[in-house]
């Protein structure tokens, strides 16, 4: 029987009543504060009693009891079995981003080595979803060990790699023929190629992406015997040399692989300092093709959650140790996108409940290997050394920038507490002689740039070429709301007496000197905005890199940091970040404006002058997004395939 006594809990009655009366089912729970932003997100056998175990007990000054504080909503969904509450939590932390899970980040999607169903088929870098109509081979760790892939295969089995529409008009073979990268498929009257001679290439090389080394060996080695019987020396000649060159690329390798294991997985992970790493290795068709680095983000308030309060995780997973709940963090989130091979090789032992999910989401078996032998217990010892690696590359990075903030903050003489939280956010406008204007605002916190915090603003209604009025659009739309916002919260402060405090950065860095500055004091004081936080960057004599000085709004008189200075560097990192993502943005925005194509021009296939045909057919893209893919095959020169590739790009 599980008891809360709403008299000692500082939570709502209507939220206790909800927690009295949850199922005594397998489950998973989320908590919400009083703005509606998620704070954690769990899974529960029993629904009931591991949601009450929260508000049972004061937690004092632990992240629990600081997460526990600031609940004031929680939801529920019932679930028929464990395997389904796993699943289901990792989906919501990939999606959600709650402040108190261990959350894994991936910025780009794995790519792959790709071979289409073509009657000469050809191979391609791809990244994206993969279909059943072509062979994909990977997932590799990364680009670079797509392309040596495939510089490989062009070696040996000298498999095409131009687009389809150079290869259609042909004339005679390209230099990659002629230094023996290519067998020539594209004029087989010159090259001699018959189509069932390159699908017999294609077949040998998807041996060799599958790991089927020796018997690829033994196929090519009986065919040299068959074309020396038949005098045929020239052939025999060259099936030996391609046995010899895979030979060569398997004693390469810098991991000799074992016969057994052709798609394993190793990983291993450490932590050090409140952060953690992660690193996967992988063995793909028997090829060791390097390894990846991955470091969670809420390391330290998720481990609050997992070490400091046995009475809210369950006793086998309070247990455990922090490495085990970040490693299984991983293989949770990591393998919800990505499918997982038969093998892993972890460097801690994980809940055989996790693997048992793994295996209903995938429908194959997954085996799990801790404490390997002989050679897997050397990709093992390869995997750690080098989450060891790059933890300390890490922790080296952040000390620095860590340094760096510091120095910011004695050379501006900020009275800040807490200078993980100090936020810096600055601004640059960039437009190419008046056209295409855009401003760029980024964020600086934690000691690092937050992406997924940087804001575009298109600035429109101006004089092309006006920085000054563009510079006063942006940090008004920008600050606008919040002045808003911060008046309306601050006279229900003044009237309840809780104090008052505001979300504004603690720095607002501009790009320019005094006029700019000028711009930004006025926006400031029409806002009832405290100019104290405007800090200009001025070039400095001869517009020189390092001479900058920095200059204020609140009369402060300018100050040069020094061209070596920590604060200094930090203060070029976070100008040069705001103008690059201006750039780009610009960029990026002009040539939507000039050519109303910019999409076409990255999808394969897609030339100026099927383009341009494309564009003149439907108006332009918005008229090719509405097309169908019968309706983007009427164009002159776009076969249904490359309709289908258009009409994936742009959906």
């Amino acid at each position: 029987m599980v008891t809360i006594n709403p008299k000692t809990s500082t939570h709502s009655q209507e939220l206790l009543a909800q927690v009295s009366g949850l199922p005594a089912l397998p489950g998973v729970y989320r908590y919400f504060d009083a703005n509606g932003e998620l704070l954690y997100v769990g899974k529960a056998i029993h629904l009931k009693r591991r949601v009450s175990s929260y508000f049972q007990k004061d937690h004092g000054g632990t992240r629990t009891g600081h997460m526990v504080s600031k609940i004031v909503r929680l939801e529920t969904t019932v679930v028929r079995s464990e395997a389904e509450a796993l699943l289901l939590e990792n989906n919501l932390i990939k999606t959600l981003n709650p402040k108190y899970n261990i959350l894994f980040r991936d910025d780009k999607s794995y790519p792959y080595l790709k071979i289409t169903n073509q009657t000469y088929p050809r191979m391609v870098y791809y990244r994206g979803a993969v279909d059943k109509k072509h062979s994909y081979f990977g997932p590799y760790p990364n680009a670079w060990a797509v392309k040596e892939s495939m510089q490989l295969l062009q070696k040996v089995f000298l498999l095409r790699t131009c687009e389809d529409s150079v290869f259609a008009n042909r004339a005679r073979p390209c230099l990659l023929h002629q230094i023996k990268r290519c067998s020539g498929p594209c004029v087989p009257s010159i090259s001699g190629v018959t189509v069932e001679s390159y699908q017999q290439d294609v077949q040998h090389a998807e041996q060799f992406l599958q790991g089927e080394t020796q018997t690829l060996l033994k196929t090519l080695e009986t065919q040299m015997m068959a074309c020396s019987d038949r005098l045929e020396f020239e052939q025999a000649a060259e099936l030996r040399n391609r046995m010899t060159s895979l030979s060569t690329i398997m004693h390469q390798q810098s991991v000799d692989t074992t016969g057994s294991d052709k798609d394993v997985d190793i990983l291993a992970v450490t932590v050090q300092g409140g952060k953690a790493c992660v690193n996967l290795a992988m063995v793909r068709g028997g090829r060791h093709l390097g390894d990846r680095a991955y470091f969670p983000v809420h390391v330290q308030d998720a481990i609050g959650n997992v070490t400091g309060s046995n009475d809210i995780e369950e006793a086998e997973v309070a247990a455990n140790s922090i490495e085990v709940v970040v490693l299984e963090a991983f293989i949770a989130q990591h393998y919800l996108q990505v499918p997982a091979p038969t093998s892993l090789i972890t460097s801690v032992q994980i809940d055989k409940k996790l693997i048992d999910a793994l295996i209903e989401q995938s429908g194959r078996q997954i085996t799990v290997i801790h404490k390997p032998r002989e050679q897997r217990r050397i990709w093992l010892e390869m995997a750690q050394n080098n989450a060891n690696i790059q933890l300390v590359r890490l922790l080296s990075e952040e000390g620095s920038q860590m340094a760096r903030t510091r120095a910011l903050v004695d050379a501006l003489e900020l009275n800040t507490d807490d200078i993980d939280q100090l936020r810096i956010e600055c601004f640059d406008i960039s437009h190419t002689s008046g056209e295409a204007t855009q401003a760029s605002c980024v964020v600086f916190q934690n000691h690092k740039m937050q992406s997924a915090e940087y804001r575009r603003y298109n600035i429109d209604g101006i004089t092309g070429g006006d920085d000054y009025a563009a510079m006063r659009q942006v940090l008004m739309r920008r600050y606008g709301k919040v002045a808003e916002a911060d008046q309306a919260t601050k006279k229900e402060s003044d009237e309840t007496g809780v104090e008052f405090k505001s979300r504004m950065p603690d720095i607002v860095l501009i790009d320019g000197g005094k006029g700019q500055i000028s711009t930004a004091r006025a926006v400031f004081e029409e806002l009832s905005l405290n100019i104290g936080l405007l800090v200009g960057v001025e070039k400095g004599e001869g517009r020189k890199v390092g001479l900058e000085e920095l200059v204020f709004a609140d009369g402060r008189d300018k100050i040069y940091l020094g061209q070596y200075a920590a604060a200094q560097m930090l203060v070029a990192q976070i100008r040069d970040e705001a103008h690059r993502f201006a750039i780009t943005g610009m960029r990026a925005k002009r040539a939507k404006v000039r050519v109303g194509g910019s999409q076409l021009e990255d999808i394969a296939g897609i030339g100026p002058k099927r383009r341009a045909k494309l564009m003149q057919r439907f108006g332009g893209i918005r008229g090719i997004a509405a097309a169908s893919v019968e309706e983007i095959a009427t164009v002159e020169g776009v076969s249904k395939e490359l309709a289908e590739t258009i009409y994936r790009a742009l959906h």
